[in-house]
């Protein structure tokens, strides 16, 4: 479900001024699939130690294969080392095996099995990590890029992980794991509902028994760190999921902005925990929609209260964090029309014409970066602080209900450092139908 539209002012279009700027700092992008010639283009953010690429829906081809041309670019010229996605951290770490060689190819119905399945499989994906896995093939371990997901909805498999980990290294300990635990299994199929029980229905909370898992991780960490660092790391970000989750969960039915900056700040923390793993001077690549990645205080978003893993970047990082958003005006998206349905490839309705996609579509330009970073760019950075809508299209698309359910207010020179535009867009193609169990676990969110 989309957030609902908020305005700080009455919207208006795009001035005369505005798309002047655009078409004279507009710099012409060749198509994606020429990786190399498109990839040129980012290495003026090769310097940053974290470079943030969003997407404005979840289910278009351009943004995917975009993002993929940049991260080759930064990996093989630039030393970036971790690839970090809006994504569950059991899934992504499958794909993470096969690119540093330690799995086999993951199998159909191995991964990213839950709604929105297209989101991460599709074939742009999976030619980005054949990609990545032919590149680590002869590199050290500590060179080779990894590949991980962010974000916090994985209760389930989480805590399997976990008790796999300590089952293999300490059943006693094991044994505990599974007692612990216990207080949220009979809830792991169907999370929203522990969260509605505990806010609403009075039943006791799960935090303390997750919390005391997660330090009995961290005190034993000496001697598993023994066998096998990587395995304890994974076991102990599992584990960190779980507390999170339990949170999540809790916090949906609190209201307000909690459910939203608890998963924001999970993504960073884990961002943080795997940047710190890496070791001094790690280099970090995200892809995320536009609504993580562009700091959240220039958007209705951060005005109603809500921060993201932008902003929390720009705060840590500064300048050596960047942000890229990306927009479309037109076009095919792969989405459903409510939360569980099928995926349906559908039309994307032109932008509005008081959007800065719609300031975009005028300049003419079929693919455009466009960068007001530094001092000889801020006249175009001044310009782009027009309060303008924009558009943001998650796993659920409502052409129907368009301004209301997927429009927002922006300020896009401070929401983030560049954006890259296409014109028109196509849908992903989704590597196959998959139909979730039980619950959707990330309902009621889409972004």
């Amino acid at each position: 479900m989309n957030k609902p539209i908020h305005w700080a002012r009455e919207p208006r279009s795009p001035s005369k001024e505005l798309v002047a700027a655009l078409r004279e700092h507009a710099e012409l992008l060749p198509k994606p699939e020429s990786q190399a010639d498109f990839g040129k283009f980012f290495d003026r953010y090769g310097d940053a130690q974290l470079v943030l690429l969003g997407e404005a829906t979840h289910g278009t081809s351009e943004f995917y294969s975009a993002r993929a041309a940049i991260t080759r670019q930064l990996i093989e010229e630039h030393g970036f080392t971790i690839v970090a996605v809006e994504a569950d951290w059991p899934d992504a770490a499958r794909i993470d095996g096969y690119v540093r060689h330690h799995d086999p190819r993951p199998r159909r119905g191995d991964s990213f099995v839950r709604f929105p399945t297209w989101m991460w499989r599709n074939h742009d994906v999976l030619a980005f990590a054949d990609w990545l896995r032919d590149y680590n093939e002869h590199k050290a371990e500590e060179r080779q890029v990894s590949f991980h997901g962010l974000d916090v909805y994985s209760l389930t498999e989480s805590i399997a992980s976990v008790l796999e980990y300590l089952d293999s290294v300490d059943p006693e300990e094991a044994a505990k794991a599974r007692w612990r635990y216990g207080c949220l299994t009979p809830w792991q199929d169907h999370p929203a509902e522990y969260g509605k029980a505990v806010v609403h229905g009075g039943l006791g909370g799960c935090e303390e028994a997750v919390l005391d898992q997660l330090r009995r991780l961290f005190e034993n960490r000496l001697d598993y760190l023994n066998e096998d660092g990587e395995k304890w790391f994974d076991a102990a970000q599992n584990a960190r999921i779980v507390a999170a989750a339990e949170r999540y969960y809790r916090s949906i039915y609190e209201g307000g902005a909690a459910s939203w900056n608890l998963r924001d700040r999970h993504m960073f923390d884990t961002l943080q925990a795997l940047i710190a793993h890496r070791g001094v001077g790690t280099k970090a690549i995200v892809w995320a929609h536009n609504s993580h990645v562009g700091d959240a205080s220039a958007t209705a978003m951060g005005w109603r209260g809500e921060f993201n893993i932008g902003q929390l970047c720009r705060i840590a990082y500064g300048d050596d964090a960047v942000s890229i958003g990306f927009g479309t005006d037109k076009g095919t998206v792969a989405a459903a029309s409510d939360w569980g349905a099928d995926m349906q490839i559908k039309t994307v309705r032109p932008a509005r014409p008081d959007s800065y996609e719609y300031a975009f579509r005028l300049t003419g330009f079929a693919r455009s970066l466009t960068d007001w970073r530094g001092r000889d760019r801020q006249d175009l950075a001044a310009i782009l602080r027009e309060p303008l809508l924009e558009r943001a299209i998650g796993v659920v698309y409502r052409p129907e209900t368009e301004l209301l359910s997927h429009y927002f207010e922006a300020i896009l020179a401070d929401q983030f450092d560049a954006y890259v535009w296409f014109e028109t867009t196509k849908a992903v193609t989704a590597l196959g139908h998959e139909k979730p169990h039980g619950a959707p676990e990330t309902y009621p969110f889409g972004l």
